[in-house]
């Protein structure tokens, strides 16, 4: 799959929904609870089972990154998969630190 920047996608094997926030130039394979996910946001796309291994979930508001592929995703709908991309999980983007004020 070749993301762009503000595509919605929908995970197949649970309820899970994520914006691409941004993406890199080339295909990548991004996954939630081991199944491809699709373009939109349907809930009848829930078609398929998750992989038990890949049961780590994902949380409603949080983004997902890959600082070294340049890939960015937040998740608008929670659900029991864990977001992937080429195989590899998604950790959970930290928040930058305010600057101190003295």
């Amino acid at each position: 799959m070749r993301p762009r920047v503000g595509q919605m996608l929908a995970s197949t094997v649970d309820a899970t929904a994520v914006i691409v926030v941004r993406c890199p130039d080339g295909e990548v394979d991004i996954t939630c609870g081991g199944a491809a996910m699709i373009e939109g946001t349907a809930p009848e796309a829930v078609t398929g089972t998750p992989d038990p291994d890949q049961l780590g979930g994902s949380l409603l508001g949080k983004r997902y990154a890959d600082e070294d592929l340049g890939l960015e995703l937040l998740c608008t709908k929670q659900g029991e998969g864990t977001l992937a991309v080429d195989g590899v999980p998604l950790p959970v983007k930290s928040a930058k630190p305010l600057p101190a004020s003295d």
